[in-house]
């Protein structure tokens, strides 16, 4: 086996605070509380049930411009995932049978309604 998936990693120009997006948006909680490393540090967040993976939010200097190459797929309500900031980029329709939406920093990800 040449490699073992080991966690998901999202660049962000604040990180801080799309992290905080990203925890209320998925019930996740910070690995480490704020504070207790540099505000420069990347910021590890993990579901507390154990079921996800662990996402590192990394700050970078630049916007994001472009398409993801990767991109996250979720469980949840397009209606309140864009009350709670995110954006809807394409709704389900089609052949497509899930909603493209954006978070904050535009970051393209899928949503699956149940």
């Amino acid at each position: 086996m040449p490699a073992k998936f080991k966690d998901l990693a999202l660049d962000a120009l604040d990180h801080q605070a799309l992290a905080d997006w990203w925890c209320s948006a998925l019930g996740y909680v910070r690995r480490s509380p704020p504070g207790e490393r540099s505000p420069d540090w990347p910021v590890a967040i993990v579901d507390p049930g154990g079921e996800g993976p662990l996402i590192w939010l990394n700050p970078v200097p630049e916007r994001k411009t472009v398409k993801n190459r990767m991109h996250l797929d979720v469980w949840g309500d397009p209606e309140e995932l864009s009350a709670a900031g995110a954006r809807m980029v394409a709704q389900r329709g089609g052949d497509r049978e899930w909603h493209v939406m954006a978070d904050p920093e535009g970051n393209e990800f899928c949503v699956f309604e149940r």
